[in-house]
């Protein structure tokens, strides 16, 4: 078996190079390239591993064609064409709880240096100046820290304000009341926060709703003599406000480590009184960047080996002890999309996947994936479990996800449906020794079936000598059928043959078939 090929285009921790080793993945350490140097060679590789510097753009991804998965050493994937990726089926991971403590460290170290104006402290006494009386700071025990985004970060920053005695108000939409007690946090609106903060700090992305969360308005809105820190991303804050607030007094002091332009080797607010800043340290120490580089070999090893999806930005999470488990699962699943994929002509406007019993209790967003993928292989060559939810969206399918934990008629049952112009039509399938996939009902009607190979789908009405007619006619073009399943809705009335054949069958043949007495349709099926 050939062992997947990584290139490392960024500087790494020289660890990050061996786990690859170690886990059966061949590695190279190429860092500095040029975008055309990288579009030249990157062709050959399975895994792409990065930090900041290298520039994941569309003209290398189309140049990557045997490119699995882009792993990201760090949280920021500014430098990386996300959907384009997605759209080209390549799974892009981050690592973003390797410099977790670091940035929530930071966060913690900025506000000191605001409460007791150290920057200028320090300048002022190596400047030979002793000017006691003009650094006054303020404690920061009992006072009240706002948090904007109450994450994994977010959460660190608060573990370490409440050992230092002070409140903590969180400001998060996805933070629940149960989760804010566990943090020792009080949840509140955005307003409540401006209002009662006496420290302010960001822990969120940057998106188009947290885009200038601390706008001008909002800025005008806080408690005045309020400190604001920011090591989260830039364009999180009016920087422009920001410089008229600190001028005005209104706002005590700014820490930034991030800026809405970088490298901010110019900035407005620079020079400001009360302002201080550093230049995007929040993951700079020397523990964060080998926990990083190790995550991300780890990540991207476990994908190109086991299947293992952890920290995927554009695909469903799947550890490596589950990936074994669901993978029967999968397999089921796409080879029920492909049918129905194959049996429907008309636009479909909606796919359900619906599980029941033990396929219920499983991550249904891969299982749901896996149908997708079957599903639209039948319209596209290019499409795999990533780009599946993608090429979905953009093709207008409405995807729902039903589950049922109680077990029917089996044990495990997973049913793909399709809205059509007819109405709904489903397949549904099982595994037999929870490992092989298993055709069960089709269309309303029971039959068992193993989807492989080529196979003929026909629908008729069920009436005596029609298996024969069907095997002659088989026969004498010398096409050999492997097996017969077969179903119907009752005596005399609609039936349903389904038979695996040794090879494709020619138009020509199909059209005798479906010339045949009793014959509704005909339609090869390739699994």
């Amino acid at each position: 078996m050939t062992k997947p090929k990584v290139l490392i285009s960024d500087k790494m921790d020289p660890q990050a190079a061996q786990i690859f080793r170690e886990r059966g993945c061949e590695v190279d350490e190429i860092t500095g390239l040029k975008p055309e140097e990288l579009i030249e060679i990157i062709g050959k590789y399975d895994g792409l591993a990065i930090r900041s510097s290298t520039k994941v753009t569309k003209e290398i991804i189309d140049a990557a064609t045997n490119l699995k998965v882009i792993g990201r050493a760090g949280i920021g994937v500014d430098n990386v064409d996300i959907p384009y990726a997605s759209a080209k089926g390549i799974v892009v991971m981050n690592t973003p709880f390797g410099n977790s403590i670091t940035t929530a460290e930071h966060a913690i170290a900025l506000m000191f240096a605001l409460a007791r104006q150290l920057p200028e402290a320090d300048a002022s006494t190596q400047a030979g100046k002793w000017e006691k009386n003009r650094f006054m700071g303020v404690e920061v025990t009992g006072k009240t820290l706002g948090l904007i985004g109450a994450g994994n970060i977010g959460s660190i920053v608060a573990s370490r304000a409440l050992g230092l005695r002070m409140k903590v108000v969180a400001f998060d939409p996805f933070l629940t009341p149960e989760r804010a007690i566990e943090m020792g946090a009080e949840k509140v609106d955005l307003e409540t926060l401006l209002a009662k903060a006496d420290f302010i700090t960001l822990h969120t992305p940057l998106t188009d709703q947290t885009r200038n969360i601390l706008s001008a308005e909002n800025l005008a809105k806080t408690k005045k003599g309020v400190r604001i820190i920011n090591c989260a991303r830039g364009g999180l804050i009016d920087e422009a406000a920001l410089k008229e607030g600190l001028e005005s007094g209104h706002i005590a002091g700014a820490a930034l480590d991030v800026f809405a332009v970088e490298p901010a080797k110019e900035n407005p607010l620079f020079g400001t009184p009360n302002f201080i800043s550093t230049p995007h340290l929040g993951a700079s120490t020397s523990e964060a960047q080998v926990n990083v580089a190790l995550q991300v070999a780890e990540q991207l090893s476990d994908y190109l080996i086991s299947g293992g999806v952890t920290n995927a930005l554009n695909m469903p999470s799947l550890s490596a002890e589950e990936a074994p488990k669901l993978r029967p699962y999968m397999a089921l699943a796409e080879k029920l999309g492909s049918m129905i994929g194959q049996l429907s002509h008309d636009v479909i406007p909606r796919i359900s996947i619906h599980t029941e019993g033990a396929a219920a209790e499983l991550n249904q967003k891969p299982i749901v994936s896996a149908v997708l993928a079957g599903f639209l292989r039948t319209q596209t060559d290019t499409v795999n479990m990533v780009n599946a939810p993608f090429l979905a969206r953009e093709r207008g399918i409405e995807v729902r996800e039903i589950k049922t934990e109680r077990e029917g008629d089996y044990h495990t049952l997973v049913r793909v449906s399709v809205k059509t112009s007819q109405g709904e039509r489903s397949v549904a399938g099982t595994l037999f020794g929870n490992a092989a996939p298993r055709l069960v009902e089709l269309f309303g009607i029971k039959v068992e079936a193993d989807l492989d190979g080529n196979m003929l789908y026909i629908a008729n009405t069920d009436a005596p000598g029609f298996i024969g007619a069907v095997g002659t006619t088989l026969g004498e073009a010398g096409i050999n059928i492997g097996t017969f399943h077969l179903g119907r809705r009752e005596a005399g009335g609609e039936a349903i043959l389904l038979l695996s054949v040794d090879g494709s069958v020619p138009q020509e043949l199909l059209c005798k078939i479906d010339a045949l007495p009793s014959v509704r349709r005909v339609t090869p099926l390739k699994f």
